[in-house]
């Protein structure tokens, strides 16, 4: 039976004995449970040892108070405890002066989706450079990466970086915030003291869940597009979405784990994909579908899609590459009507002169491939396999588990 590291922390008087006499902070979102479905902002106001001062909350609020994207949230006084709770996701997204003075010790309870783009890594790392500028401790609560070890994408290449791009890791970077923590006061150079309460029993390539402990933990969105594991399988490629006048599925209830729009042709991008690089199609299955957005993008209208499959006995955790199978679409679509207009310009999470996409990416690199008609599968994956495997080397002396 896995225990988090909220578990441990609850259970184990004598982890919480350096604590005594401290003021402490919880980061924490709506997936910040125990097992038995407590609120960890909840369950450590009851311990009598833990003396709360503040709270503070990522992108979507502390209990998940925003549903769609980008949307900020506001300070208040939480009226139960009548303690602050700070918005990292709103005026401001790194700690301020006032918010690090409230606090001794920051307890970080955040389940990740194991995607460099999911700003949660990025709220740990600004959290862990406040810490060090004010000496303050920060102890990361531990908790499974639900995508597990496999690593995939582009690495964000320098200057790159941004609210969805914490540092120079891929994608897909197999690490749990603990690791991520440990890797990010390494590279960053900070001198903070960070403790890691680590989990007991993870077993990141045990099936089914192959990350998540399927069947012994419930699962709770950490953001409200988050539903299931099995969007968290292809968050890697379909966050790229995000970047695109394609629908990524906000407004239905399958969202990240289909895209499409009212005038392409699944189909035909289907047939286009396996024609281009079925080797990219591994692991997972395709189907086409209708679907109709209620909200966000092409939002009243009937759109026509693809679901990736990744629920059933056909899915093989270390075959399934979902960055390649995203990018395969745009490849397929740019190929079948090469004047659509795929990439799509507004401000994303505060980056105003950047195209979506490279942000996304981390680069131009990945946009630039899909729109030369003259590259092929076999040029990306030669540049993309040569940052995979260098991070390979470099996440394994962060290795917790």
């Amino acid at each position: 039976m896995i225990k988090f590291g909220l578990d441990l922390f609850l259970e184990d008087p004598s982890l919480r004995k350096p604590l005594s006499g401290k003021r402490v902070a919880l980061l924490a979102h709506p997936a910040s449970v125990t097992q038995d479905l407590t609120h960890s902002l909840d369950a450590l106001a009851g311990l009598p040892d833990i003396t709360l001062s503040a709270a503070l909350g990522p992108q979507h609020g502390l209990r998940g108070d925003k549903q769609d994207n980008m949307v900020e949230s506001p300070d208040f006084i939480d009226t139960q405890l009548g303690i602050p709770v700070f918005s990292l996701y709103g005026e401001v997204r790194r700690p301020t002066d006032v918010m690090m003075d409230t606090f001794d010790i920051l307890l970080v309870d955040l389940q990740d989706l194991g995607c460099r783009i999911y700003t949660f890594i990025t709220t740990l790392r600004y959290v862990l450079e406040a810490a060090a500028k004010h000496k303050k401790s920060v102890w990361i609560l531990d908790r499974p990466n639900p995508a597990g070890r496999p690593v995939e994408g582009l690495t964000l290449r320098p200057g790159w970086e941004s609210f969805v791009g914490a540092g120079a890791m891929p994608m897909r970077h197999g690490l749990t915030m603990g690791e991520l923590a440990h890797w990010f006061i390494s590279t960053l150079k900070l001198d903070v003291d960070c403790q890691v309460i680590t989990m007991q029993g993870w077993q990141p390539d045990a099936a089914p869940g192959y990350g998540w402990p399927l069947g012994e933990r419930t699962w709770i969105n950490p953001s409200p597009n988050a539903p299931n594991l099995w969007m968290t399988r292809c968050y890697a490629g379909t966050v790229m979405l995000e970047g695109t006048t394609l629908s990524e599925g906000r407004g239905t209830t399958r969202p990240l784990e289909l895209f499409g729009a009212p005038d392409i042709d699944a189909h035909a991008i289907i047939k286009t994909m396996h024609d281009l690089a079925p080797q990219w199609l591994e692991g997972c299955r395709l189907r086409e579908c209708w679907f109709e957005p209620t909200f966000h993008k092409h939002a009243g209208k009937l759109c026509a899609g693809i679901q990736i499959h990744v629920e059933d006995a056909s899915y093989n955790h270390h075959a399934f590459r979902p960055w390649r199978l995203q990018a395969l679409a745009f490849k397929a679509l740019r190929q079948l009507q090469p004047d659509y207009p795929l990439w799509r310009d507004f401000p994303y999470e505060y980056e105003l002169d950047r195209l979506a996409i490279d942000v996304i990416n981390g680069s131009p690199l990945l946009r630039e491939w899909v729109d030369d008609c003259h590259t092929t599968a076999d040029e990306l994956d030669d540049i993309t396999q040569e940052d995979e495997q260098a991070w390979e080397e470099d996440r394994r002396h962060f290795l917790i588990y």
